[in-house]
């Protein structure tokens, strides 16, 4: 047991000095408080077709450890919304339309948080717990991914309003399913 979290202890000290996303601000998904065009701070990328881009993930801790030979499994789940990596072209029409657009996608990696936070409550603590871990990120990620593409694709980037209201009620109805699923 000790020598786990000696291990923990220095891969979370390895990996939280040396990752710029620990410094990176971010921005927690809240039902409260939706992301405003105020925190698209990143630089446009001019040369791009599109007058937005929104930068969001899902992301993980966890620890592990026995206690009266029982094997404890202790993790977090986030979405994040990054403001210096997001951007918005000064030459943006229907803003409103738009924005919403970008709050969708933000809202995308929210769904597939709560999935990740149901398969985590869910796994059963086997003897490959790294690589478990690892494994059930890498599925749901490559699903948030996938979606995100599907949104964009079918929506027409926004350009396609009927396809919008579409997505935004199934966006919706799955985040009311997994509304227990809402990590703090």
């Amino acid at each position: 047991m000790i020598r786990w979290q000696y291990c923990l202890i220095a891969i979370v000290w390895f990996f939280g000095s040396s990752s710029s996303e620990a410094q990176q601000e971010k921005i927690s998904w809240s039902q409260n408080r939706p992301i405003t065009w105020s925190d698209f701070r990143g630089a446009p990328e001019e040369n791009s077709p599109y007058s937005a881009n929104v930068n969001s993930g899902i992301g993980y801790s966890w620890s592990y450890s026995t206690a009266s030979g029982e094997p404890i499994l202790v993790f977090e789940v986030s979405c994040s919304f990054y403001p210096e990596l997001s951007w918005r072209k000064a030459t943006i029409t229907d803003a409103d339309y738009l924005l919403e657009h970008e709050r969708a996608h933000f809202d995308i990696s929210e769904l597939h948080a709560r999935k990740l936070q149901q398969a985590l409550e869910n796994y059963e603590i086997g003897r490959t717990v790294r690589l478990d871990l690892r494994r059930i990120y890498q599925k749901i990620e490559s699903e948030r991914v996938a979606m995100q593409e599907r949104f964009d694709k079918e929506t027409s980037h926004s350009e396609n309003r009927n396809k919008e209201l579409e997505w935004q009620v199934y966006i919706d109805r799955e985040l009311e399913k997994l509304k227990s699923f809402q990590h703090q």
